[in-house]
């Protein structure tokens, strides 16, 4: 990796206690052992300071704060003499932008302005100097893919499908409004589906895994042959402490994983993973009672086909190689038998992080599996 250039070494991050964004805080401090991080987040439900347990606090500071309150951005910019803002806050559940579309456009579309506005008025009009607002956001801005469709380009239309979309396409027009009208050094990178720890249990992966071990059903869209491209992600947090280093003010780079999997693959990779796990250690019947794999049964049996949600996107796939090119990206846990581990890998951090995931569904567990298929 390239140096980082010392103004973007420490960092205000912004959702810095969900899931990438607390996987990109860990990632940042470990690489870059003098740098101070601000994590300022609102503590929704997808929220977790449990994400951020075991850091030094002399270094990574927690701020419970709203984006869209301007003069507290503005104080915490002047406060710590930030010069960098990784901005990871958003509502990105793509079922509840169905159910309320409003809470998408006050965080992601009026958040994101008021962040922008915060920068420009400290690191522009106040304090006139070097500084880098990075805007993290996804493929789902492009909308559907054919299956025989090449991957989507930086160059490609913008044609989101849900509110969800719709919500961080328009946030994406802003930061790149802002760096050509008022000269803000912005970049904006748009990732694939991102899997790994620390990911809330209402996305696909981990509720899939915690299903199967709780002995719930397991549902999937349609015929389940949508296809995703999947992104560790301490891939994306790779590419994100890449583009702060080197990435072109004003530019768009796609950070991709290229594993192209259907849902219904994903599945079976963590069907097949669990199974196996309790073959391989007894007790984990004890721990999973209902697991059908504390039994001797596959957990495939907890298959459960469901609607389709409405304007769903059959495909999503990135190109990266302007990534490649620009920054010198690639991802790890790329095609094969490396993808296959890293999946692996995942599934075994939530079968050793059951006191995390327990602590964090909470109440809030069946809301989630109604937002996956009894709503349907």
């Amino acid at each position: 990796m390239r140096p980082m250039n010392p103004l973007h070494t420490n960092l205000l991050v912004t959702g810095g206690a969900g899931f990438i964004g607390a996987n990109f805080v860990r990632a940042h401090l470990e690489s870059s052992p003098t740098s101070r991080v601000v994590v300022l987040d609102a503590l929704t439900y997808a929220g977790n300071l449990a994400n951020l347990e075991g850091l030094d606090a002399n270094r990574c500071d927690f701020v419970r704060g709203d984006i869209r309150d301007t003069p507290l951005v503005c104080e915490l910019l002047r406060r710590h003499h930030f010069r960098a803002l990784v901005h990871f806050a958003a509502e990105s559940h793509v079922d509840r932008s169905i159910l309320g579309p409003d809470l998408f456009v006050e965080t992601n579309i009026v958040g994101t302005h008021s962040l922008l506005k915060a920068a420009r008025l400290v690191w522009i009009e106040e304090e006139p100097g070097a500084h880098r607002f990075h805007h993290v956001s996804t493929d789902e801005v492009y909308g559907s893919l054919e299956l025989s469709a090449p991957a989507f380009s930086e160059l490609s239309p913008v044609r989101p499908n849900s509110p969800y979309a719709a919500s961080k396409a328009a946030s994406d027009h802003l930061v790149r409004a802002y760096h050509e009208t008022f000269g803000l050094d912005a970049i904006i990178t748009n990732c694939s589906n991102n899997y790994g720890p620390y990911q809330l249990p209402e996305k696909l992966v981990p509720l899939l895994i915690v299903n199967c071990l709780l002995g719930e059903r397991l549902p999937l869209y349609g015929d389940g042959l949508h296809v995703r491209d999947w992104l560790h992600v301490q891939d994306h947090c790779h590419a994100i402490s890449l583009a702060l280093a080197s990435g072109t003010a004003g530019e768009t780079y796609n950070i991709g994983g290229e594993n192209e999997r259907t849902s219904l693959e994903i599945l079976r990779l963590i069907v097949s993973e669990i199974d196996h796990a309790f073959e391989r250690e007894p007790l984990l019947a004890s721990k999973y009672p209902n697991c059908p794999s504390a039994s001797g049964r596959s957990c495939a049996e907890l298959v459960a086909f469901v609607r389709d949600r409405p304007g769903a996107d059959r495909r999503y796939a990135l190109d990266i190689s302007k990534a490649r090119r620009e920054l010198g990206y690639a991802p790890r846990a790329v095609a094969g038998r490396a993808f296959e581990a890293a999946f692996r890998e995942t599934v075994r951090w939530y079968l050793t992080h059951d006191a995390w995931w327990k602590s964090v569904i909470g109440g809030q567990y069946r809301e989630w599996v109604a937002l996956n298929y009894e709503n349907r």
